[in-house]
């Protein structure tokens, strides 16, 4: 079992595409403006301006989560926080881990009957063979493999891509 309190933060992406998709939502915005102002508006023009807010409103969200995601692991269990939801979960209490592919590093799923939460491992967002930024836990891994030491849980199953880890029946 762990015996100290440690927290852990995930690495955050730059935030350049937030900044762009609300630059772009601004620009078409003011293009809008000039097409009121001929007074030729296409019907199309309202719904593409709303999906560019949603876009961009949808990206500030999940950077605003990411920068208040913490997950602290202790002598009791496991404690996730986003900004959205909190959730702890008591070592014994936690019957199943989940691993699952993703696309940056891998998911990992924490379940059990009073709540559950995932995180993800690390993961290098490249472009043309760049780094262009890292997302996820960059302790993933050590963080996963404290918790299957903790929960007493071991690889019981194969589900296609995804690891099923529970306790010994």
């Amino acid at each position: 079992m762990t015996e100290e309190t440690r927290t852990y933060r995930p690495e955050l992406l730059p935030r350049q595409g937030e900044i762009n998709a609300w630059g772009l939502a601004l620009l078409a915005s003011l293009g809008m403006a000039a097409l009121v102002w001929r007074g030729q508006i296409p019907s199309w023009t309202w719904f593409f301006i709303a999906f560019l807010y949603f876009s961009a409103a949808s990206i500030s969200l999940g950077n605003w989560v990411d920068r208040h995601t913490r997950l602290t692991l202790s002598a009791q269990g496991i404690l996730f926080e986003n900004g959205l939801r909190k959730v702890s979960l008591a070592w014994e209490a936690l019957p199943q881990v989940r691993v699952l592919p993703a696309r940056w590093g891998k998911t990992v799923q924490l379940m059990a009957a009073s709540g559950h939460c995932e995180f993800s491992t690390l993961g290098e967002v490249q472009f043309r063979g760049e780094l262009r930024g890292r997302t996820g836990f960059s302790q993933g891994e050590a963080i996963l493999r404290e918790i299957l030491a903790s929960a007493g849980l071991t690889r019981r199953e194969l589900q296609g891509e995804i690891v099923v880890y529970s306790r010994e029946a």
